[in-house]
């Protein structure tokens, strides 16, 4: 069933929980942040495979866009879980991997001399937003556990804070192999 109406005086509950929580409350936001970022990740993901974007050689093998967009999803479904109060971690090894593709990354783009305007392709424009959506996910995360509603042990915090990273570098690189050359703020 797709809707139960229990929610409809604007409280939900997570898992097998009994107690329920106000959707305003910073519980709720974390949680859904977490889903929104998730489900935008699906679009760029889409938008990966629609340009047939390329990938990044990840050890022996070749990482699509679109592969590495996909294995994100499966981790924010952990941290997701995570938050809601399941005994899952986002391990050492995931952590390594994300930091692993943007240093690849970096060796195939231009150094950062500065600041640079969204756009481009437009899979760097949806990996943009994806950032900004990544840091306000990272955001509201941090406040669930300064908080103390949830512990977050491992490297759950630490992941949120490069995944901004990699969707930057991802963006950035798009707009590398696609031949655009990126714009920077004239502050004027």
């Amino acid at each position: 069933m797709l809707y139960t109406g229990k929610g409809d005086k604007g409280t939900t509950k997570v898992l097998d929980s009994k107690e329920r929580f106000s959707k305003g409350s910073d519980m709720a936001e974390a949680l859904g942040s977490l889903d929104e970022l998730n489900s935008f990740l699906g679009l760029c993901k889409f938008e990966a495979r629609h340009m047939q974007e390329g990938g990044v050689a990840v050890g022996k093998k070749e990482e699509k866009t679109s592969d590495i967009l996909r294995e994100v999803q499966e981790n924010l479904f952990i941290i997701q879980a995570q938050v809601a109060g399941a005994d899952k971690r986002i391990t050492k090894p995931k952590l390594t991997k994300v930091e692993r593709v943007i240093n690849l990354i970096e060796k195939e783009i231009p150094p950062l001399k500065s600041f640079s305007i969204a756009g481009g392709t437009e899979l760097s424009a949806l990996l943009d937003i994806a950032r900004t959506v990544a840091r306000r996910t990272e955001r509201r995360v941090v406040t669930v556990k300064e908080l103390g509603l949830r512990k977050l042990p491992g490297h759950t915090l630490p992941y949120l804070n490069r995944l901004s990273s990699l969707l930057f570098a991802l963006a950035r690189l798009s707009n590398h192999r696609s031949g655009i050359k990126e714009e920077n703020p004239s502050y004027k």
